[in-house]
């Protein structure tokens, strides 16, 4: 298991777009096999997540956006799961949170600051 939390960790901090979807879709595979017999609250949800990714990963052009949202959600329930888990709660509230900060890591569009600053709801008058 200690090669997964290695091999992955290394992919995020190397930079997820860095990491071919290949790659990405073989790792996933090594995740899916290791939780499959995980019988935690949780492990169902995650695998049917890293299921989706790695058919992302599997096309020839994956949703960008369908990506960076399920690897936020994987990030949350890896978090929320670390706590239960027997050995190496560290790696992987350590892998949750890493997860789910590559998910947030590409907004979906930039920040409209003049709009943010005159929103139109506190323009409107009773």
């Amino acid at each position: 298991m200690a090669v997964k939390f290695a091999g992955t960790m290394n992919a995020i901090n190397r930079g997820l777009d860095a990491t071919k979807p290949d790659k990405g879709a073989d790792m996933i595979e090594d995740w899916e096999a290791a939780l499959a017999e995980l019988d935690t609250p949780g492990a169902k949800g995650i695998l049917r997540d890293l299921g989706s990714l790695r058919k992302q990963l599997e096309k020839d052009t994956p949703d960008a956006d369908r990506v960076h949202a399920l690897l936020h959600r994987l990030g949350t329930a890896t978090t929320k799961i670390a706590g239960k888990a027997d050995k190496s709660q560290d790696k992987l509230k350590a892998l949750g949170e890493a997860l789910t900060e590559a998910g947030e890591d590409a907004p979906d569009e930039e920040e409209d600051v003049a709009a943010a600053a005159a929103p139109k709801r506190a323009r409107k008058k009773a």
